[in-house]
């Protein structure tokens, strides 16, 4: 019997023992990376690189995808995959920057962002949960569901917040403490994600199901529920970097949020998070953020080409992959 089929359910992979001290030198090698990373930023640009205005522009790239980053750890430690998250926040920002949502002022606005984010991912979690979809399939057949409906109701235009919203806009343009409330926005998402994930029986379950689905049903768990409620955590986060994107660009777009499954899938691989689940962490996942944030900064301060950005990431997520495949070699 493997070590696999006998894993206790709702006990992570990062506890205390040899997992625990592993994941610990893997963030402590991502800090390293981040460090090695700023380090190249004072070399190459260092008048621009080192400023107050390029550290809220990383922080503020990173508060839009990070929110989304949150999201796609639980589904990852559960066993799924969310192809939709970048489509479902395009959408979102469409529906709640539409003239008659706006009529309503900012505070529906969010609401509206919230809510079809929220349903877009139960949706997709009921298909995979209860219609014994491959969540491959159902998330990618949500992809390209939500980037049509956000196209036929923005006519393919992208709409402005009006004016009279602009207690939203304030949010990415105003300044707490020299940072723009969109990062507090995005910490407290941070927050609220590692609270639920290492503090609550939610969080316990959720390594559980992906860890080893069959003992969790067998441990009372109703995992196609809480897989369902996975989906739709990760499509509640869609519906924040909706109001957050929408805050930064003043705009809602069906455009919005291209390839950012790519960002934020390749964050959580990074960050430790292992892709057949059971086993990651909150922190290990922002630290991998951070990390595809900061290239992404520095390639655009030295002016190169955006095609070798992609393909630098590319070759880091195959890094990454291979990195987890050889580390449970070890250890089996």
């Amino acid at each position: 019997m493997t070590n696999h089929s006998i894993r206790r359910p709702g006990r992570p992979y990062t506890g205390a023992g040899l997992l625990g001290a592993v994941g610990r030198a893997r963030h402590l090698g991502l800090v390293l990376a981040l460090v090695l990373l700023a380090l190249v930023g004072l070399v190459t640009v260092p008048e621009t690189f080192a400023t107050t205005s390029n550290l809220v522009t990383v922080l503020a790239l990173a508060a839009t995808i990070g929110v989304i980053t949150v999201g796609m750890t639980f589904v990852i430690i559960g066993g799924g995959i969310d192809l939709s998250v970048g489509a479902v926040m395009a959408l979102a920002s469409v529906w709640a920057t539409t003239l008659a949502t706006q009529s309503y002022g900012p505070v529906v606005m969010v609401i509206c962002a919230v809510l079809v984010g929220t349903g877009a991912g139960l949706l997709s979690g009921f298909l995979i949960s209860y219609g014994r979809m491959v969540p491959f399939i159902a998330t990618l057949a949500m992809l390209v569901a939500a980037r049509g409906l956000a196209e036929r109701m923005s006519d393919r235009r992208t709409q402005l917040v009006q004016p009279g919203n602009s207690a939203l806009v304030d949010l990415s343009s105003g300044r707490v403490l020299g940072l723009p409330p969109i990062v507090f926005v995005f910490a407290a998402v941070v927050v609220a994600g590692w609270v639920v994930l290492n503090r609550t029986t939610f969080g316990r379950r959720t390594y559980a199901v992906g860890g080893n689905p069959e003992a969790a049903k067998l441990a009372g768990i109703d995992v196609r529920r809480h897989t369902m409620l996975l989906y739709g955590l990760s499509g509640l986060c869609c519906g924040i970097a909706a109001v957050i994107i929408m805050a930064r660009t003043t705009t809602g777009s069906s455009t919005h949020g291209d390839l950012y499954e790519l960002d934020a899938i390749a964050a959580v691989i990074i960050g430790g998070t292992l892709l057949t689940g059971g086993r990651g962490t909150i922190g290990g996942s922002i630290l991998g953020l951070l990390i595809f944030t900061l290239i992404t900064n520095l390639f655009i301060l030295n002016g190169l080409n955006t095609s070798d950005q992609l393909v630098a990431k590319g070759l880091i997520i195959v890094i990454a992959v291979l990195l987890q495949r050889r580390s449970l070699r070890s250890r089996t």
